[in-house]
């Protein structure tokens, strides 16, 4: 199963999913023209990764800002990771948010209070 790899622009995320150790990273501003274009691939890979995932997958979120419609498809790529972990596999999201984004804290905890799957909330320091 091949990875993806996405360099991020100013509109789009980076984005990393590996297979072969089971670790997944959105990164960025996600304010993509077509969301649910932008995001189809990821979920089709998730979809191919159901069927041989990692016994422990790892999943960094780190996003500087999302739109409305990102909102729908991040919870879309969460609902297919939480089907992976109700089938047995270990799932860990790590929600990395800035010191002082309490919007950002806000919907880490709103999307852990939707989806049965193990959240780590992780401040960044202000650089």
């Amino acid at each position: 199963m091949e990875s993806i790899s996405i360099e991020g622009t100013a509109k789009t995320p980076t984005i990393k999913f590996e297979h072969n150790n089971g670790f997944l990273e959105i990164k960025g501003r996600s304010i993509p023209e077509n969301s649910i274009e932008f995001y189809k691939p990821l979920i089709d890979w998730l979809e191919k990764y159901s069927t041989s995932p990692k016994s422990d997958t790892n999943v960094n979120i780190q996003l500087e800002y999302f739109n409305t419609s990102s909102s729908k498809c991040i919870l879309d790529v969460f609902k297919k990771l939480e089907s992976i972990h109700n089938k047995g596999s270990q799932i860990v999201i790590n929600w990395y948010y800035e010191e002082d984004d309490e919007d950002m804290l806000e919907a880490g905890e709103d999307y852990q209070a939707i989806i049965n799957i193990p959240f780590k909330m992780i401040q960044l320091e202000e650089e």
